[in-house]
């Protein structure tokens, strides 16, 4: 381990369609969910099922391989790093956001 990165790797599914924003820049955004499942049997013998959604955000072309080939459900690969930042909402309390922002994408499945 000479160089400790942030780097996140998760396959799972999408909770969701995509959400696409093209910016007047001309950068296209995608924003989406992804679950991913764990199993284990707890003390009584019952397997228990932890899903986790996950916040991921992906830019230009990454971003423009989602909006034409990735649905809800779809299974997929994806390599990022994990970003924090936070914003006001409406009511103008502070939020605070984890996101993995995806640099690669591997459409995973049927």
């Amino acid at each position: 381990m000479n160089t400790l990165r942030n780097k996140v790797q998760l396959i799972g599914n999408l909770g969701n369609d995509p959400e696409i924003i093209n910016l007047e820049s001309g950068k296209t955004l995608a924003k989406f969910n992804v679950a991913t499942n764990e199993s284990y049997t707890n003390n009584k013998g019952e397997k228990i099922t932890d899903t986790q959604w996950h916040n991921v955000v992906a830019w230009g072309k990454t971003a423009q391989i989602i909006e034409k080939y990735v649905t809800k459900g779809k299974e997929v690969a994806i390599e990022g790093k994990l970003t924090s930042r936070s914003y006001d909402d409406k009511d103008g309390n502070k939020r605070y956001i984890t996101e993995i922002v995806c640099s690669e994408l591997l459409m995973l499945g049927k």
